[in-house]
């Protein structure tokens, strides 16, 4: 259903047969392969993924008039308490659930079980304004008007604990140094069973390794399209969860497992092209004349994400926990700045090995962790990079050592400052950004800033201990 960047994506009656008739031959083939049941996803503004399920053979039936769903669930806590906001809350109202039958595909890590991300309308056929996966697609349909696309990936950090998620308590599954080898030796069969289980599904891997805390593991996939790479990533994670089960693991993907540990990030990796009528794609972050090879226009992409950034982090880490772990010296990135392979700077630059830069310089934001909602985080990322190309934006002197070990004095002078230090600040400065307020509409802007708020109240009194445990198994 292809429109213009700015138009309402609507259900019409040719639609709806197109989808149903396509969705047919699915469910026959996933019969045909012993799948019982699909399970259909969306993320909602807590960075929650929430589900609805049919039966194979009801797949046709919701592809072309979905599945019901009330539309609180947008304004849902993490701890499934309901705040109201102006555009969302209360008991009526539904929305229509719709299978994207581009990502349909077997979980190798359920069997029996499909899975497909959903796009939510009403019950007219006009797209919910609150649907996140929609405003990422006109975020990508915009910055297509203009000649221009982005890959994106997200990095999946998680913590894996002995035992099932109803305990409170975390005890490592694993506990050899960080990065080492023995980690791998101490949990290698589950490993092992997610990698093929991710295989099986059609996730590209790139790599996976211990990280630095008790426990925790990071995985890697290839860059793709932004919607891509957002479905990617849920279901990434619906996969570790499924396989971690099976093994008799718990994984907990929390921005803060423990208060007195190291986090999960949800580093964003992101890259600017151009089709070339000679060359075909062109990686505007490399090749060029300006900071670290970028092009003008990829330096220009780069610098509107920075200027943004502390706006953004309230889609980025919008959870009261990821202030437990955005701190400086913990290669968090706390500091609103870019370097090129800073791991304390917010905005990393990778050129890439030498001989494959055209291919590999790309941005990492740092920033961000795993509680964010991925279809809001990456609709934020392409304004704010849109905002700077429309700008002609400028970054900039990079940032070569960790900004903590500036005093303040050089920092301010450099123009360095540190990243929102609480949830309230960023939701304060989401608020007033002209640029995300345009991008996203006043029903998400309201509705982002009314689930935050709801969260701050919930842990206002709160110790670091107790935000940690109660957030450890949510996301």
């Amino acid at each position: 259903m292809e429109i213009a960047p700015d138009a309402q994506r609507i259900l019409d009656a040719g639609e709806r047969t197109r989808r149903g008739e396509r969705a047919a031959v699915a469910a026959a083939d996933l019969a045909g392969r012993d799948i019982t049941a699909v399970a259909m996803t969306w993320v909602d503004t807590s960075g929650i993924t929430r589900t609805k399920a049919v039966p194979v053979a009801r797949l046709e039936h919701a592809a072309a008039w979905g599945v019901g769903m009330s539309p609180v669930f947008d304004v849902f806590l993490l701890d499934d308490s309901i705040v109201s906001g102006r555009h969302a809350g209360g008991p009526t109202g539904d929305l229509r659930l719709h299978p994207d039958l581009d990502r349909l595909v077997p979980m190798a890590a359920l069997p029996g079980w499909a899975w497909a991300p959903v796009e939510r309308f009403d019950q007219d056929g006009a797209e919910h304004p609150l649907d996140a996966r929609g405003l990422l697609r006109r975020e990508i349909a915009r910055m297509a008007a203009k000649g221009w696309s982005v890959r994106a990936a997200f990095e999946i950090e998680w913590a894996v604990s002995d035992g099932d998620d109803g305990e409170e308590d975390f005890t490592p599954a694993c506990n050899g140094p960080a990065y080492g080898m023995t980690r791998i030796s101490e949990v290698s069969g589950y490993l092992r069973d997610l990698l093929k289980a991710l295989a099986a599904t059609g996730v590209s891997v790139d790599q996976i390794h211990p990280e630095y805390a008790e426990g925790q593991l990071e995985l890697s996939v290839s860059a793709e399209d932004p919607l891509g790479a957002a479905d990617t990533a849920v279901l990434v994670r619906e996969t570790i969860r499924a396989v971690s089960f099976e093994h008799g693991l718990a994984a907990s993907f929390s921005p803060k497992v423990m208060a007195d540990s190291v986090g999960n990030g949800g580093h964003v990796h992101l890259s600017l092209w151009k089709e070339d009528a000679a060359e075909g794609p062109v990686n505007a972050m490399a090749g060029g004349s300006g900071p670290a090879g970028m092009t003008p226009e990829g330096e220009a992409f780069a610098a509107g994400v920075l200027e943004r950034l502390p706006a953004l982090l309230a889609v980025g880490a919008p959870s009261v926990a990821s202030y437990l772990r955005l701190i400086p010296s913990h290669w968090a990135g706390a500091f609103a700045c870019w370097g090129r392979e800073n791991r304390e700077a917010a905005l990393r630059f990778i050129t890439g090995a030498m001989g494959e830069r055209a291919q590999a310089a790309n941005l990492e934001v740092k920033c961000f962790d795993a509680a964010a909602n991925p279809y809001l985080a990456l609709a934020g990322l392409l304004a704010a990079g849109r905002a700077g190309i429309e700008a002609k934006a400028r970054l900039p002197e990079p940032v070569e050592i960790d900004p903590a070990g500036m005093d303040s004095k050089e920092r301010s002078a450099r123009g360095i400052t540190p990243l929102p230090s609480s949830l309230a600040e960023t939701v304060a400065a989401f608020e007033a950004d002209p640029v995300l307020g345009e991008a996203f509409g006043e029903a998400v802007i309201d509705t982002v800033a009314t689930v935050r708020r709801g969260e701050i109240a919930l842990f206002e009194d709160a110790t670091p201990e107790e935000i940690a445990a109660t957030t450890r198994w949510r996301h």
